[in-house]
């Protein structure tokens, strides 16, 4: 383009306002005006969305955030279940009892009475890691009669238990719960929805075999939290 071919915008721009006539002057201040509030729009969206490293910055440390989980579990109010030895006549509204018998014996109400038709029975050893007498959750499992006994000599294990509700919404209260004190050499079947929380034990780990579901622990595993929604820790207690 040469000097000679200047636009009519180009004019508007260099030359003095009072020269111009009326309608350029006017295209001249809209114009710059629209640039004035485009740059302030554009500045605006930059301050209002951070950068991720200023996401970052803004979000909580995990040491901010450990300390207060921390205080939260320090808020629990821990209380004491005292536990009793089981037998076969106390445990009866949760589940049953069985030990040893001798072979040959047939099959009768004092065998465990089994549910399993509900998909692919699971029988394994689970181990477990220290867990003391503490705990904060109970669960129950609809769908399946549960089987759970100890391996190893460690001797007593603990098993905290209440009766079927088949609801969530109608978890034990704290007079609802039983603890039992059950022996090495025994194991325990629970009915259809009996909450249950354990096992527990001092040890510092121990086995258990238990039958279940394939899927238990996955579809059927209906469970209430007293910490998280009471502010609630119960603990059994032994002599």
């Amino acid at each position: 383009m040469s000097a000679a071919a200047v636009t009519f915008s180009q004019c508007a721009a260099a030359a003095p306002a009072r020269l111009l006539p009326r309608s350029a002057a006017r295209q001249a201040a809209n114009a710059a005006s629209g640039q004035t509030i485009s740059a302030a729009s554009a500045h605006r969206r930059t301050r209002a969305a951070p950068t991720q490293r200023q996401r970052r910055a803004m979000a909580p440390a995990p040491a901010a955030a450990a300390a207060a989980a921390g205080e939260q579990q320090q808020e629990r109010r821990v209380v004491q279940l005292q536990a009793v030895d089981i037998t076969p006549e106390n445990f009866a509204p949760f589940g049953q009892l069985v030990g040893a018998t001798d072979d040959g014996k047939q099959f009768d109400q004092e065998d465990a009475q089994l549910q399993l038709d509900q998909g692919q029975p699971r029988f394994y050893i689970m181990r477990l890691p220290h867990r003391g007498r503490r705990f904060e959750r109970i669960t129950y499992h609809a769908r399946v009669t549960q089987c759970l006994g100890g391996l190893q000599p460690v001797s007593p294990w603990f098993l905290v238990v209440a009766r079927p509700t088949l609801s969530v919404e109608q978890y034990p209260r704290q007079e609802d719960l039983t603890a039992f004190r059950i022996p090495h050499g025994v194991f325990v079947k629970l009915h259809k929805g009996t909450w249950h929380a354990g096992p527990l034990f001092d040890g510092e780990a121990a086995d258990f075999y238990n039958l279940e579901l394939s899927d238990t622990n996955v579809v059927d595993h209906n469970t209430h939290d007293y910490g998280r929604h009471q502010g609630l820790a119960f603990e059994v207690a032994d002599p």
